[in-house]
């Protein structure tokens, strides 16, 4: 059973982050929310598999691998969307035929997974100073049965939701880049969501930005 304690209203749960923490990848990242813990790795840009080369820019692959098992359908859902989101903000132009990888291994899910993730991915993409025309921040918001919007919600909330969604926005004028919906919601109440997931990515960002500053205070 989920016992990890719900953030507050309108805020997210502590964020931690560890930056380099794998030696073999060109960036990593390990970044929890609240009790949910993800790893991302990045490679890259790299020698691509002739198959797989694009002329005009670098091609983009995104692994997303679960805690325990083989990746099923939903694995391969959160796989696309996290590579949809990748590809929007790096500058894959500037590094035609060659391959940019990035894998994201689940280490603990206790809610916002998907969220969890993008952000870990960034981080990652951040410490291998990949090319970025910005940077991406996603929250995720539940809506209770009572029709209360509730942020960055643990595993138990998101069972017991009447609906919920994830934002992942850009870093210049926070634009929606991507958006996963389940459930049943008004238009209302969609947009209030938006507005409240916008709000809090604005901590996410400076989120990244301590967790950089960090690292570069050690070198």
């Amino acid at each position: 059973m989920d016992t990890e304690p719900e953030s507050e209203v309108g805020q997210l749960r502590p964020m931690k982050s560890s930056v380099s923490v794998l030696s073999r990848p060109d960036g990593s990242a390990n970044v929890c929310q609240g009790n949910t813990c993800v790893i991302a790795a990045v490679y890259g840009p790299s020698e691509v598999k002739m198959s797989k080369e694009i002329i005009d820019k670098a091609t983009v692959e995104v692994t997303f691998k679960p805690k325990t098992g083989l990746p099923g359908c939903a694995e391969k859902l959160e796989e696309r969307l996290l590579r949809n989101t990748c590809e929007t903000v790096i500058l894959a132009a500037l590094h035609p035929r060659s391959s940019i990888s990035i894998i994201v291994q689940e280490l603990q899910n206790s809610g916002s997974l998907l969220a969890t993730s993008v952000n870990a991915a960034c981080l990652a993409l951040l410490d291998a100073c990949v090319p970025m025309k910005c940077i991406a921040a996603a929250v995720c918001a539940i809506i209770d049965a009572d029709g209360q919007i509730q942020l960055d919600p643990t595993e138990l909330q998101e069972k017991t939701a009447s609906a919920w969604v994830t934002f992942a926005f850009d870093s210049k004028n926070f634009d929606v880049i991507t958006v996963k919906t389940s459930g049943i919601f008004t238009q209302e109440q969609f947009q209030s969501c938006l507005l409240a997931c916008r709000e809090a990515s604005k901590s996410v960002f400076k989120f990244y930005r301590d967790a950089m500053e960090k690292k570069l205070s050690k070198s």
